[in-house]
């Protein structure tokens, strides 16, 4: 071989070492409503109104909206990884989201393996599940089952096989006697608008 061609080889064998390591830098399912919300610090629905470059992260300046989960206080930005391989979250401009993510020093972060969804992508038992439901289950489990079997050793989990469907995802895990099941959230059937902030 050239020196031409051993280098050029060298640099490819590089690239596709660096491809596969952005690809795997961030790996996590997409997970269930109510774990998201359960396993956050601080859950807010807010719109984005600004994007700026800090350091090594995106800054979006928001204007709040409602908080469901956190301590008392207003959250003026959220903070992601600059790119989607470092599990940064890409908000558009203008347009109200659900935020589930951490505080750290007084700042909210979010990434993509939380529940970070544009407001009108919720469906009316989520919006609702918000206020009302996820809350009270948070001492349940929820096990992803991706292929069977599934079994479930413990009565405080439910079983989340949503295969292909965002069924599951309407639903919550509730504590009942002392065992959790999942439990659908009854909307009411209105005409025109209902607003569950």
């Amino acid at each position: 071989l050239s020196v031409s061609s051993s280098c050029f080889i060298t640099l490819f064998v590089l690239f596709l070492w660096r491809v596969e390591d952005i690809a795997d830098a961030c790996k996590c399912s997409p997970p269930h409503p109510q774990k998201a919300f359960c396993d956050a610090e601080i859950v807010i629905r807010a719109k984005v109104v600004g994007k700026k470059t800090v350091s090594n992260a995106i800054k979006y300046n928001i204007q709040q909206i409602k908080m469901f989960k956190c301590p008392d206080q207003v959250i003026h930005a959220v903070f992601t990884a600059p790119s989607p391989a470092a599990c940064g979250v890409t908000l558009d401009l203008n347009k109200e989201y659900l935020f589930t993510g951490e505080l750290e020093t007084g700042r909210m972060y979010v990434t993509l393996c939380g529940y970070n969804l544009p407001w009108d992508d919720l469906s009316a038992a989520q919006k609702k599940s918000l206020t009302r439901r996820y809350q009270s289950g948070c001492d349940c489990k929820i096990i992803h089952c991706t292929s069977l079997p599934c079994p479930i050793s413990t009565t405080d989990a439910c079983l989340w096989m949503d295969w292909g469907t965002n069924n599951g995802r309407n639903l919550a895990c509730i504590k009942s006697n002392g065992s959790c099941a999942w439990q659908g959230v009854t909307c009411p059937r209105v005409v025109g608008n209902f607003d569950f902030s």
